[in-house]
């Protein structure tokens, strides 16, 4: 049962994302309204995937990635930046602070269904190799 942490500061973007990935057999969702907020979740649960905006008011996403990725049970998360940056520096900032992958919006259900079920598919591979 994949358990995926939303966060997004805005509430409609991350019901929209929830909304999108439910279709997911057996998914469990937690949302997050800030970068603090997500760090907090991430160290109360652990978590199959984590979606994650650029852009909010406390700590940033990219500030988060690096914190995920600076941890040893975090380290292999997957995560996917969705973001209205569509600009290259932003995806290419996001990817090297260690993002799986990186989504503009608006994006479609189909593209971030199929972006989480091919992170949420590869990640046990990944994890048992430790």
């Amino acid at each position: 049962m994949p358990e995926v942490l939303v966060v997004d500061d805005s509430k409609v973007m991350r019901d929209m994302v929830v909304a999108c990935l439910r279709p997911y057999p057996d998914s469990q969702f937690t949302q997050a309204s800030s970068g603090l907020e997500a760090i907090e979740q991430l160290s109360l649960k652990r978590y199959d995937l984590l979606v994650l905006d650029l852009n909010m008011p406390d700590i940033g996403g990219i500030e988060v990635v690096e914190f995920v990725r600076g941890q040893d049970h975090l380290r292999t998360l997957p995560i996917i930046i969705v973001t209205t940056r569509g600009d290259e520096a932003s995806r290419e900032r996001a990817l090297q602070a260690g993002a799986d992958r990186f989504m503009t919006k608006p994006f479609t259900p189909d593209s971030i269904q199929g972006t989480a079920r091919a992170l949420l598919e590869k990640a046990p591979a990944e994890a048992s190799r430790g």
